[in-house]
This record gives structure tokens, sequence and C-alpha cells, in this order.
């Protein structure tokens, strides 16, 4: 029997259960008490295992050098910075992502923080909790600017919801689509341009070398004063330092965030004590349309990858192999 782990986080149910069974796997979820953290735990948890529908936890070399029958890592969801590719390659294992699957919920949730944040969420929801009526007069969002950093599949859905409430959208991705841009009016600019320009900015890019730490004190001291920041991408794109001097001092008019540098945040994180932040537990993917795509093309990944097939819009490393086998 083939076992399959199931690590992502809400993996409890879903249709890879029954996609996996009736190709012939077994599939077990981890138990919650097990730190996925810890290379200790994680590995013992891992044994016996032939592939992972996996989340966020890290997939270090320690770890794939102590799990020699590990095939498959299947990520639910777009990012793939918690997995160290070059081990993977060097071990054999394929590492897969569901593109095209997420990209409208995590749109909705970041627009739904940046109107939070610009109509006065949370401190007027607390106001009213205190019977403290204290009211107070914002900017309007329709025909402010939204600045996006990244237009792939998540900054065009973040793009046209953004033109849907009267916003003027500009954006900057070094390999954004021209024609897509074109088609729906976004200007393409350079990161600073985009800085000195937006009143809204909206992270939707990976963590690379080149954007790690992008958003920190010298950015954002590039930025036009009262700018809000949304970032529902990755927290490892932010100086959460920097970003909460900044909000702290009214640089930034505030934050909508849905991922942190450590997660879960920290109980000592300044951000929980920010009234003009609104914070979500890195849900932005996850409604139950996305939920149930996301693991179905998990498992078929697998499936297809155990049939000899190579679904190669999904694979993200092993680029220079032209032989994997299963075996």
């Amino acid at each position: 029997m083939l076992n399959v782990l199931c690590t992502s986080l809400s993996g409890e149910e879903g249709p890879h259960f029954e996609l996996l069974g009736a190709a012939g796997f077994e599939c077990r979820v981890v138990s919650r008490d097990v730190d996925l953290w810890n290379a200790t735990s994680f590995t013992a948890a891992l044994q016996g295992c032939h592939a992972v529908i996996a989340g966020a936890e890290p997939y270090t070399p320690e770890v794939l050098s102590s799990c020699p029958e590990l095939r498959v890592i299947s990520r639910t969801g777009v990012g793939f910075d918690a997995v160290d590719l070059a081990a993977c390659d060097r071990h054999g294992v394929a590492v897969s992502i569901t593109p095209g699957v997420n990209h409208d919920a995590v749109a909705e949730h970041a627009i739904a923080l940046l109107m939070g944040i610009a109509r006065g969420f949370p401190f007027a929801d607390q106001c009213v909790r205190d019977c403290a009526w204290s009211r107070q007069a914002r900017p309007r969002v329709m025909g402010s600017t939204l600045g996006i950093v990244g237009l792939g599949r998540i900054g065009q859905a973040m793009a046209t919801r953004g033109i849907g409430l009267g916003m003027n959208v500009i954006a900057s991705d070094p390999y954004a689509s021209v024609e897509f841009a074109k088609q729906h009016g976004v200007e393409l600019l350079s990161l600073d341009e985009l800085y000195a320009r937006s009143d809204y900015i909206s992270l939707h890019a990976p963590v690379t070398d080149e954007t790690k730490g992008m958003i920190n004190a010298d950015t954002i001291a590039r930025m036009k004063d009262a700018t809000v920041l949304i970032n529902t991408a990755r927290g490892q794109l932010v100086n959460e330092a920097d970003l909460c001097a900044a909000l702290a001092s009214g640089k930034l008019r505030g934050a909508g965030l849905d991922v942190f540098e450590v997660e879960p945040l920290p109980a000592d994180s300044p951000l929980l004590q920010a009234k003009n932040v609104l914070l979500s537990n890195h849900i932005a993917g996850l409604d139950r349309e996305s939920f149930r795509d996301m693991f179905s093309m998990a498992a078929d990944t697998i499936i297809v990858l155990h049939s000899g097939r190579w679904p190669a819009e999904r694979i993200v490393n092993l680029k220079s192999q032209s032989d994997w086998s299963w075996c």
C-alpha cells in the first residue's frame, strides 16, 4: 500500500481521501499534536510515507535525507518557499503546487482587508463595543490609486476587483502580461514609481532573494504619507519591525495582513496592539471552492505522477531532469 500523509491544515476532510483511495493509496492526516516545525517530530511523522499533501511546514535537507521513501510533496496552494527545492532535486522528490484554483479567494480576501482598513475597522468596531461613539471621516476608496506588486493570476484578480471599485490600478511586475494590462487599463510601473503614487499597496509576489523584506524602512519612506499596506502573499516580504514603526508613527495609515514573518503570530507581536491593523490567520486562499479544488488537484498530482505522467504546469523543480520516475 502506498501511503500519503496530509499535513495541510483543514485537511481532515475533503475530496482527496476518495480520490487517493480509489487510486490505491492510503491517506491519513498528521496528528495536530505533532510540531511540524521540529525536524525530529516531523521526520518521525513522515516515516513510511510516499507522498505528502503539504501545508506550509518546512521541508529542509535534514527532513528530506531522513525520508528515503518520500517521492512527492504536493502543496495545497501556490507557495513553495518552505521547501528546499535543491535538496528535493538531489533526492528526486517532485514538488508540486495547485495553480489557478485560489486566485479569486485571495483577491476577495485582499479586498476585504483593504475595505476594512479604508472604512476604519477594527477601530470602529471597538468603539461600538466600548460604547464610545467616536466618528471620523476617512478618504473614499473610489478614485484612489491601488498599486499591485505582482501581476500574476492573483494580482490580475485583484486588479479587476479594484477597477470594479472605481480605483485607479497600477502595477509592478517584470513578467507582467502586457496584454492584460492594456486590456484593463493597468499602468505598469517600476516599484519606486508604484510606491510614490499608490494610496493602497497590495502584495502578490513570491518570496525570492530579491523580494524578501522588500517592504522595509527604506521603501516605506518612498511611499505617500497615509498609504495602506495589504499583504495576502507571504509574511517574509515585509520587515515587520519597520512596518510596526511606520504604523505607530502614522507614516502608514493602516495595514491588512493575512501572513506574517512567524506563524502563528507570536503573542508579544506589537501588531496585536495596533489599532490600525486588520489581521487574519493565513486564510486568504481558503474558501469552499478553492478548498475543494486545491485538495482535488493536490491528490490528482500524486495519482498522475504515480501513473507515469508528468503534469509540468504543476511541478516547480527537477527542471533539468527528464527521466523522473516514481520508483
